[in-house]
């Protein structure tokens, strides 16, 4: 069993650390769309194709199903994907409703791209849950770089969040939804920036529990053997020790 996992850049790693730990007994091809990241900040029609170009890809390495580890891509792509290719594909969503689930009043402040805020998929989901008057948004895309960059001074990511949440009325908000993979990489600094009464969540282990019922889990938990892990970057196969040595990092931390 094969699953390709992917996202504009290192994002989806975080999701894909969720998946080794939920389904071991899985290989994986993890694909970095680096040329072209972030996608939070392109036009439809250039994620659109980007995301095409990807699972066209994955499909040619025979993969048993794809997971989108990109809010903002999922909110553009899946739906056409679904249509064109025969595997299952799995998208992410931001975890609006875990978060209603669990808090019956208050607000909740919802992260991400600009774009996927801005996306017909997003409001539906709001719509659907019928909370308009509970949600509130903010973009933040600034993390995806620092992501792709690899910084994670604390210091700075603290100045950053307390900056962009400065005008936001922490004492009416119960949670916020991290509705980014990148986002994640971030989860403990913005936990320390936050009143204790306000819960954080993101939808990584959500994805992974929708791909275990997808797939043929009877068979899978059979599978007796280490996960063999393969990372692309940009359609070419990560040779770099550097790099790899870092992909690494974040699923061993």
């Amino acid at each position: 069993m094969k699953v390709g996992i992917f996202d504009s850049g290192v994002g989806g790693i975080t999701v894909l650390k969720t998946a080794l730990k939920l389904l071991p007994q899985v290989d994986y091809i993890y694909y970095s769309d680096n040329n072209h990241v972030p996608y939070g900040t392109k036009t439809k029609e250039e994620v659109l194709g980007y995301v095409n170009d990807v699972v066209a890809f994955l499909i040619s390495q025979q993969v048993d199903a794809i997971v989108i580890a990109c809010n903002t891509a999922t909110s553009i792509a899946v739906k056409t994907l679904r249509s064109r290719y025969p595997v299952p594909i799995i998208g992410m969503e931001p975890a609006v409703k875990l978060a209603f689930n669990h808090h019956s009043d208050g607000k909740v402040l919802v992260t991400a791209t600009s774009l996927t805020l801005k996306e017909e998929k997003f409001k539906n989901l709001v719509n659907r849950l019928g909370e308009e008057e509970r949600v509130c948004t903010l973009a933040l895309p600034e993390l995806v770089t620092f992501a792709e960059a690899f910084m994670f001074d604390e210091a700075q990511i603290k100045a950053y969040f307390k900056e962009k949440l400065k005008d936001y009325p922490l004492e009416e908000i119960v949670a916020i939804v991290l509705g980014c993979t990148h986002f994640v990489y971030f989860k403990k600094i913005l936990k320390e920036c936050l009143p204790p009464h306000i819960t954080v969540y993101d939808g990584n282990e959500g994805t992974i529990r929708h791909l275990k019922e997808l797939i043929d889990s009877e068979k899978v938990m059979h599978i007796r053997k280490e996960p063999e892990v393969t990372f692309y970057y940009s359609g070419k196969r990560c040779e770099s020790k550097e790099l790899l040595n870092k992909y690494l990092d974040i699923i061993e931390v």
